[in-house]
């Protein structure tokens, strides 16, 4: 796929730190395109630079070599093209619902009018309706992060960056979001580049899985999931879901074997 044409292009990327004097290469050489409209999952060992660039495509890290380009341009600096969805909700305690969600739109001065409509369009898509007044404290985890989703979608991004947002969740709600996730996406017709530690996460999300390296993050390989959508909870099951799990826990073992 040409940069052109892909809705985020990785291009030679390479990010290093300097702490307490000593050099950090966090990322090396990566090389990747994420197509219009499709969910792409990278999975990887701790520490293997996978919310590093996730930072430097939504524009709060430059790489130090490199660049990454959205619908063809080159990030500079963070965009309502993109949205950000953090492993922690990270609501205003003291909005509401429909306050927490509009909140992107009143920093775009969006009209009030529209904005409220818009954000409880979202509301209703995350599937929160009737929760509007709810503060955040009176939420579940799995509902917060809903508020969290929802506030990400209300600007209408084309791009959707999503930092292990279900880590911190319960199995059962972990479960439950992975579903619902698949449900909105397909809904707002949205490219979503999604980071996970959990390998059968990656497979049932997942159009197409990246498989990094341990640090310096390096590309091993980029899976196909060639799987049917939408995609049933049983599908977890199946010897060719478990055939994906397989080959990408051997590729983090087999290199993990080798450090």
């Amino acid at each position: 796929m040409g940069a052109q044409a892909a809705a985020v292009a990785v291009e030679n990327l390479s990010m290093e730190f300097v702490r307490r004097g000593e050099r950090l290469l966090a990322l090396q050489d990566i090389d990747l395109d994420v197509a219009p409209g499709e969910l792409f999952v990278i999975v990887g060992p701790s520490g293997c630079g996978k919310t590093t660039l996730l930072r430097i495509v939504q524009g709060l890290a430059k790489a130090t070599r490199g660049r990454i380009l959205v619908g063809g341009k080159a990030v500079s600096a963070p965009g309502t093209d993109r949205g950000f969805v953090f492993q922690q909700d990270a609501l205003y305690p003291w909005r509401s619902v429909l306050r927490n969600v509009g909140f992107g739109l009143e920093l775009q001065g969006v009209p009030k009018g529209q904005a409220r409509a818009r954000a409880q369009a979202m509301i209703e898509l995350v599937g929160l309706s009737g929760f509007e007044s709810h503060y955040p404290h009176e939420l579940s985890g799995g509902m917060r992060q809903r508020v969290n989703l929802a506030r990400a979608l209300a600007i209408e991004p084309a791009i959707l960056l999503m930092d292990e947002p279900f880590a911190a969740l319960d199995a059962l709600t972990r479960e439950t979001m992975q579903h619902e996730l698949l449900r909105i996406a397909a809904a707002a017709a949205t490219t979503v580049i999604f980071i996970t530690h959990q390998i059968e996460e990656a497979v049932f999300l997942g159009d197409r899985v990246a498989v990094f390296t341990a640090r310096p993050g390096r590309l091993q390989e980029i899976i196909p999931v060639a799987l049917p959508r939408p995609r049933p909870a049983g599908i977890k099951q199946t010897a060719e879901f478990q055939s994906h799990v397989g080959r990408i826990a051997r590729l983090i073992g087999t290199y993990e074997s080798h450090t």
